[in-house]
Parts: structure tokens; C-alpha cells; sequence
């Protein structure tokens, strides 16, 4: 695999080389102190462009970034569906190359290339041909981090998680497994994730990020939790989706409570207790 420099020296002399190319930046992780380094991390990299035509309608360019061994033309997929795409401002190709390196590239021109700029704070400059783009702050994490939720956030999820237990009881007693793992998937884990995310950042002043889809849960919570958590994935046998639930329960409810009682919200009890005996009534828990 190519290492971390040889893939910028590449990046940057291409758009050195090229008169249409007149700004680079970078996004993402590896803007990112706090994230972990690793070989599996993306170059989300921008070119600002006089004009996005000629870098789409010929993609042989594309092969000075490596040996392509897969591609994916997101906004092109996306026309095809029926989104208006306006490929004049911006278009990005994801590319997985055959040493494993993967650059996410978006093409943008001048405008919508520096209202990015701006907007996205895990940002750094590359390059700047003409000094288009404007000075910013050292890369942040700010956006990504768990937000402290209000009363009415908390409750609509407590009665989301509670509630909607009834729909995955309902498809493990009939036995229409995909119902009931989309259900579980869709409103019981989405729920334990969000409760997961106030719970950690209530115990880090709410500045940190967990991660796209709680990749760094483990590095956040007790050993105990985690353990418990690692439970919660059920596979396609009903007495283990039964078992998943109850420990999602368990962990609900014990984080659920402390989160409640820090920030000063009600916990609803009755809805617990209320859906409980219901789920002990249909043999769940």
C-alpha cells in the first residue's frame, strides 16, 4: 500500500500540473486530531474547478490517482433515479484502488468550492492557486459531537423505544423474521443508540463524537456496558432476537434512568412497566 505522503504528493501534483484545477482541500477524518489513524481511512479530497465538464465526460484523468479497482459515480447514480443534479456545480467519483487506498474526490466549481470551504469545520487547505479560499479555523469535531437533547427529544425517544417493542413482539410470535429484525433494527436499536450517545456525552460535558454509527462506543463505555451491547445484535433465531431484546431493554432502561436524572428530565416508568408485563405476557423477555 502506498503511504500517506506518496498519496498527497500524487493528489497535489495533479492539480498542480492541471490549469483547471485551482484549489485543493480536505475534509473528513484524517482532518480530524482525535481520530484514529489507520490504513482503511479515506482521502475525502475537493478540487475546485473552472469547469466540471471535462474532468466527467473523459475519466481516463482518473488512472493518475492509481490503479483503479473499483468506482462509484454517486451523483450519477442519482440522476438516473430521477434527483436533479446539477453537475456543473458539483460531482464526486469514490474510488477503491488496488492496493486498498480509497479516494473519495468531489469535483466543485468556484462558488460551491468555497461555500464548502466554509461550512465543513474538519477542513484543511492543500492549495490555493489564486487565494480563493478564505482563512479558517484549525479542524473541528464540533459538528459530529453528541448534542445535549431537550425534554421533548428525550421523551419522544423514550416512548419511540417503548412503543414501538409491541411491533417486534408482534413479528417474533408470527414468525415473520424480516418484520420483526426491521423492526428491532429500525425503532429498538435506533432508540438504544440515541440514549448510548446523550448517555456519553453527558459523561464527556457533551464533547465527543461517538462515530458514524457509534464506531467508538467501545472506547466510550464501561466494560460492563459494552459487554452487554455486544448482545444486542441478534442473528435469525427467535429465541436470541428474544434475548437481544431483553438486554436492549436492560441497557435502556439503565442508562435511560441517569440520563433522565442528570439533565433533570422525567423517565417514563409506566411505559416501561406497562410494555414489560406486555412483553413477558407474549413470552419476549
Amino acid at each position: 500500500m502506498r503511504s500517506m505522503d506518496t498519496i498527497y504528493k500524487t493528489i497535489l501534483s495533479l492539480a498542480e500540473e492541471d490549469k483547471q484545477i485551482r484549489a485543493v482541500y480536505m475534509n473528513g477524518s484524517r482532518t480530524d486530531s482525535k481520530a484514529p489513524k489507520d490504513r482503511f481511512q479515506d482521502y475525502d479530497i475537493v478540487y475546485i474547478v473552472e469547469d466540471t465538464q471535462p474532468f466527467i465526460e473523459d475519466k481516463k484523468w482518473l488512472w493518475a490517482f492509481g490503479e483503479l479497482m473499483m468506482m462509484q459515480e454517486p451523483d450519477k447514480l442519482d440522476r438516473g433515479i430521477g434527483y436533479d443534479m446539477d453537475f456543473t456545480k458539483s460531482y464526486t467519483y469514490l474510488m477503491l484502488f488496488s492496493d486498498g487506498i480509497r479516494i473519495d474526490l468531489n469535483l466543485k466549481n468556484k462558488e460551491e468550492g468555497i461555500k464548502h470551504f466554509q461550512e465543513e469545520k474538519l477542513t484543511v487547505k492543500l492549495l490555493d492557486k489564486d487565494g480563493i479560499l478564505p482563512e479558517i479555523p484549525e479542524p473541528s469535531d464540533a459538528d459530529y459531537r453528541v448534542r445535549k437533547p431537550t425534554e421533548e427529544e428525550f421523551e419522544s425517544v423514550t416512548d419511540n423505544f417503548f412503543w414501538c417493542l409491541q411491533n417486534v413482539a408482534k413479528g417474533i410470535n408470527r414468525k415473520e423474521l424480516p418484520y420483526a429484525i426491521g423492526m428491532y433494527q429500525e425503532t429498538t436499536l435506533k432508540s438504544l443508540h440515541r440514549m448510548m450517545d446523550w448517555w456519553i456525552g453527558m459523561h464527556h460535558n457533551f464533547e465527543v463524537s461517538t462515530g458514524k454509527f457509534g464506531k467508538y462506543y467501545e472506547k466510550y463505555l464501561p466494560k460492563e456496558y459494552w459487554t452487554m451491547y455486544k448482545e444486542v445484535f441478534p442473528s435469525g433465531d427467535y429465541d436470541n432476537i428474544r434475548e437481544a431484546v431483553r438486554i436492549a431493554c436492560h441497557i435502556f432502561k439503565e442508562l435511560g434512568e441517569e440520563v433522565a436524572k442528570e439533565l433533570g428530565f422525567s423517565y417514563p416508568y409506566q411505559d416501561e412497566v406497562s410494555m414489560t408485563r406486555y412483553l413477558r405476557k407474549e413470552r419476549i423477555i
